[in-house]
């Protein structure tokens, strides 16, 4: 049956009906361009073709022919060229924004380039991939490392960029492993991450830094860093509790603090004998997912009273998160399951980690961090809102009145 059907596909009728189909759609494509490239220059002069009208901004002189590569392979098109008149009297030759003068590839071309190299695909690989669309002339390896190059323009641009129009009301903290070859040895070094979210909800890719270590002196370099390009202090900042960001968090001396209770789970887990684990973690739980913040303070003590003397490690783990552990119930129910763990931003770490799988390691720090921006920044990965939305933004707008 399955021969028979591939029989079918290559009946010389059927092959001269998609040939004719294939060129009747490239003909339509070429005349959507050639029709929106008249319209911006109908625009620009302020009148159509063989329009007589005082409002005339200049005139029309032929057109050109240029070759570029789009969406479905390589188009012949017929630019239509233009003189524009300036405030002291004089022309000047029009200029496309749709279809820049050196332009050789169209947008959705160079995003179809990027998003194979982010998916970890080589040069050599990418070229072999769209061959049959771009043609060897206009996918060489110089051009491929052009297009990337912008890329790594856009990510230093991002990384220092003002941050004082930028505000969140909470912001995630972590740190995640990457491969990268330093001082001539590939070693995994930490990369921190900040995700903030919006007061829509929305959220964003903050800051990544490559650090050697998690220690206090990294994590208060990221975020003294952040503060100096005007990032306003959020009003709560979730954590795994790393002794080294704890410390860091100085740095806004007035922000609420939120320690994951993932984490905690697991730290109490470790300080408790096996045979007890059940029981606490039934004791923990009746914290984490209380009814509400006077409830869980209640089941807090309650617990910190009863493993003093079943067992005192756990009680001291417990003890050094503190009431840190119980901050996202001051914010609306909605929005708990989401705030009281690091969950969200580990989920961007963990796709990150996939998408970077490929890569036995990263030659420079610079390509590594590049790389993630770009995950991010072309919608490889995509940031969704945060749960609870909706009743955020009346929440923070009577949480920032009281502060103000």
């Amino acid at each position: 049956m399955q021969e028979s059907s591939t029989k079918g596909m290559n009946h010389p009728s059927v092959l001269r009906f998609r040939q004719d189909l294939e060129t009747q759609l490239r003909q339509h494509v070429r005349e959507a361009i050639e029709t929106v490239l008249e319209a911006e220059l109908t625009s620009a002069l302020g009148s159509a073709r063989h329009e007589r009208t005082e409002r005339r901004e200049g005139y029309r002189h032929g057109a050109l022919q240029r070759t570029i590569t789009t969406g479905d392979g390589l188009r012949e098109l017929e630019v239509p060229r233009g003189r524009i008149r300036q405030e002291d009297g004089t022309t000047k030759e029009f200029r496309s924004q749709l279809l820049p003068r050196y332009a050789r590839r169209t947008r959705d071309v160079d995003a179809a380039i990027l998003g194979s190299y982010l998916a970890g695909t080589n040069s050599r690989r990418i070229r072999t991939a769209l061959k049959p669309l771009l043609g060897e002339r206009n996918l060489s390896k110089s051009a491929v490392s052009r297009i990337v190059a912008r890329l790594k323009a856009l990510f230093a641009t991002w990384q220092a960029r003002n941050l004082s129009g930028e505000r969140y009301a909470v912001l995630f903290l972590d740190g995640f492993h990457l491969k990268v070859r330093l001082a001539r040895r590939v070693i995994a070094v930490p990369v921190l991450a900040a995700l903030g979210v919006t007061e829509h909800g929305q959220k964003r890719l903050v800051a990544l830094q490559l650090a050697a270590t998690e220690a206090t002196t990294s994590w208060s370099g990221l975020l003294t860093d952040l503060e100096r390009r005007g990032l306003s202090a959020p009003l709560l900042v979730v954590t795994d509790g790393h002794a080294g960001l704890k410390k860091a968090l100085e740095v806004w001396s007035t922000v609420r603090v939120q320690r994951c209770t993932t984490h905690k789970g697991r730290n109490l887990e470790d300080a408790c004998p096996v045979h007890a684990r059940g029981e606490m973690k039934r004791d923990y739980h009746r914290i984490i997912n209380a009814d509400d913040g006077l409830a869980a303070r209640a089941a807090y003590d309650a617990f910190v009273k009863k493993w003093t003397t079943l067992c005192p490690a756990v009680a001291r783990s417990i003890d050094e998160a503190g009431f840190d552990l119980l901050t996202f119930y001051d914010f609306p129910k909605a929005m708990w399951k989401s705030l009281r763990t690091t969950n969200t931003l580990e989920n961007l770490n963990r796709e990150f980690r996939r998408r970077t799988k490929t890569q036995a390691s990263f030659g420079t720090e610079a390509a590594a961090l590049t790389l993630l921006y770009g995950l991010v920044a072309f919608g490889q990965i995509v940031l969704r809102r945060i749960d609870g939305r909706e009743q955020l933004l009346a929440f923070l707008a009577k949480e920032w009145f009281q502060a103000a």
